[in-house]
């Protein structure tokens, strides 16, 4: 146990000793936040840039409702030739042309407009337009029956419903979102680590291998114990980071508490909060459903699965490092390991998202290669407790299954040289 505590400090050392961790791990929410300014930036532009788009309206009884607005400003060109009208659009650059034919039926009408331009107009503008010609062809229809739509427009209803848990306690319609958010960021940043980690504890067998150095340390330290020091020294690394990561997210978020006015250790449900200062209101829900999360459980969690999973798939990284002699060998394994990630994923985005609580989501999050992400991702949603301990026990039993085997392989790979490891080799090397 003494040689393994060594090789644990050893490979910790040398990884947050690393220059380049050190930067990254303060350098990365600084990254994180700039690319979310920019990203906000840039929609911004995107959405203040103001495009001209030319109607060719022959019926004369459209064009009045074509509005602009700070995104569009359309120009009359229904005395022009539609010809005419094309080429002057593309001789100003404009964005585009809209033709709406005359003396056609509207059920007809519907179909027979068209917009001209150098490229197709993005969803959003396109669906504004359909919208616009609906809207002025319902109303038509409408009083062609009779009906008032004036009067149609004063009965209808608004209806904002409230969201409140048993309990009593009061949340805005973005907190589905914020758990989203949290259960997505949680569940990537888990995947992340153990690809960017894994690899590393792989690369680190193949150059010690590779070297011939470890002929020597097995000389007086057990493959096993070589094996779960690499993996644990890496891992603690890994959670250092991580840890220094949440720390500055949480004092970025009590600068925004307080910036927006809001006091995160004497608010405790949103029902109770008495803003003093009522400043963007909506914010000020947002924040407050993002402090009434579950935060301290979800890091709970969030540091079990990322341990268990890590651990997990480190060991697989581990092995496939000990079986071949060069990085660019491990390509017909890596595939079978990265696969289950990808599906984690993939399960995590379109169907805990859509159904945190169906058969799909809770089967994958009982999977021990998927759920450390499904899992992760479901766990702002309330999962409940028996959930939580079944999986959490099927991932440990998986994880010592899993060094078991990958110790058993580690042992004989490491030492071959010169052959191409196949998965019939590794099935002989379970045997030894």
């Amino acid at each position: 146990m003494r040689n393994l505590k060594l090789i644990i400090q050893r490979e910790y050392l040398a990884r947050v000793r690393n220059r380049t961790f050190i930067v990254m791990t303060f350098l990365s929410p600084l990254i994180l936040v700039g690319m979310i300014l920019l990203i906000a930036y840039l929609s911004m532009l995107n959405s203040s840039e103001q495009r001209i788009i030319g109607i060719h309206d022959k019926s004369g009884e459209f064009i009045q409702e074509f509005q602009d607005d700070e995104q569009v400003q359309y120009l009359d060109y229904s005395s022009k030739d539609l010809e005419v009208a094309k080429n002057m659009i593309l001789d100003q650059e404009y964005y585009g042309l809209i033709y709406i034919p005359d003396n056609i039926d509207d059920n007809d009408l519907a179909g027979a407009v068209r917009f001209y331009g150098k490229e197709s107009p993005g969803m959003g503008m396109l669906q504004n337009i359909e919208k616009i010609i609906a809207d002025k062809l319902t109303d038509q229809e409408l009083l062609n029956r009779g009906i008032d739509t004036s009067q149609i427009e004063a009965a209808r209803a608004q209806v904002n419903v409230q969201i409140q848990n048993f309990s009593g306690e009061r949340s805005s319609k973005m907190s589905n979102y914020i758990k989203m958010f949290f259960g997505g960021a949680a569940g990537y940043l888990l995947m992340m680590f153990i690809i960017i980690y894994g690899n590393m504890v792989m690369r680190s067998v193949i150059e010690e291998k590779t070297n011939r150095i470890i002929e020597i340390i097995v000389s007086s330290v057990k493959p096993i114990h070589l094996m779960l020091g690499k993996v644990i020294g890496t891992s603690l690394a890994g959670i250092t980071q991580f840890s220094i990561w949440v720390v500055v997210g949480g004092l970025l978020l009590a600068v925004l508490s307080l910036f927006f006015g809001i006091d995160p250790f004497t608010i405790e449900t949103p029902a109770q909060a008495q803003m003093e200062q009522m400043v963007q209101p909506e914010i000020q829900q947002l924040l407050v459903d993002i402090i009434n999360l579950p935060i301290l459980s979800l890091l709970i969690f969030f540091l079990i699965y990322f341990i268990s999973g890590y651990f997990l798939y480190s060991a697989i990284y581990a092995a496939i490092g000990a079986a071949v002699d060069s990085e660019t060998d491990t390509q017909q394994f890596m595939f079978p390991v990265i696969l289950p990630l990808m599906l984690g994923i993939y399960v995590g985005f379109f169907a805990v998202i859509e159904n945190p609580h169906g058969t799909v989501s809770t089967i994958f999050s009982m999977i021990p290669l998927t759920s450390p992400i499904v899992m992760l991702m479901r766990i702002p949603f309330d999962v409940p407790w028996w959930e939580l301990v079944i999986s959490i026990a099927i991932l440990l039993a998986t994880n010592f299954a899993v060094v078991w085997i990958a110790a058993k392989i580690y042992r004989v790979g490491i030492l071959m040289y010169g052959k191409k490891a196949s998965y019939k080799e590794l099935y002989k090397w379970l045997k030894y």
